[in-house]
This record gives structure tokens, sequence and C-alpha cells, in this order.
């Protein structure tokens, strides 16, 4: 079965803990979009509401908020998210996804909103650092 990597940014701390999460124990993330919260106690993080900002499909393919759906699309943008022009007017056509979360999507991208009990060093198991 496939997973997801949640990359769950904290703005008080400034740091970012990635969580990589079956598929079929995250299945409540599925048809949710960005910009809504969502909470994460069932997969272990008690108390931690998100708001999801964004996420990468399979391919590499980024999402778009303004893009409603699953869909693959390829748009002229000219400015970010997605796109990021070097000079003022410059413009680019590019593939991007809709703005749902589907079982393509692998990274999900969310920032904090409501804290839990505990930090979140404790829930998210973390890489050791070797001395």
């Amino acid at each position: 079965m496939p997973t997801f990597k949640i990359v769950v940014s904290d703005p008080e701390t400034r740091k970012a803990y990635q969580l990589e999460v079956d598929q079929s124990k995250a299945l409540f993330l599925i048809r949710k979009k960005i910009g809504d919260e969502v909470d994460l106690s069932p997969i272990g993080l008690i108390g931690y509401t998100v708001k999801i900002t964004g996420g990468t499909d399979k391919d590499g393919f980024p999402m778009h908020p303004d893009f409603e759906g699953t869909v693959k699309k390829k748009v002229l943008l000219s400015e970010p998210p997605c796109y990021h022009p070097e000079r003022k007017g410059q413009r680019r056509k590019k593939t991007i996804r809709g703005n749902t979360i589907s079982p393509d999507i692998v990274q999900i991208n969310c920032k904090v909103v409501k804290k839990g009990e505990k930090p979140l060093e404790e829930l998210v198991p973390g890489k050791e650092k070797k001395e």
C-alpha cells in the first residue's frame, strides 16, 4: 500500500516534522482541499489541528490552490505558487495538480493551527543524531 509523507510545520518553533503514514490509516485526508483544517488525532498527533497548505503528486507535480479537483493540467503561470518568475511579466506553461488530495498525492504539506498537550518532538519519531 502506498504511503503519504505528511510534512507538519510549526510556525512558533519554525521547524518541520515529516511523518510517513500508510494511506489506509490516512483515508480521512482523501478529498480534503488546500486550506481545509484537519484533526490529525487518527494518525497519532493527538490534539493537533493543521491547515493543508499544499502537496506533491507521485510524478513531482505541485498542487495549486486555484484549480479545483484532482486533475493534472498544463497552465500558463506568471506568479507564485508553482512558478517564480525571474523578471516582471515573464510567464511559463507548467504542469500542476488540482487543489484536492487524491490517492495519487504522495506528499502533503501542512502547518499547525492548534497545538496538542505534548510537543511535536515527542510525538514524531525523528532521526537520531550520531556523535
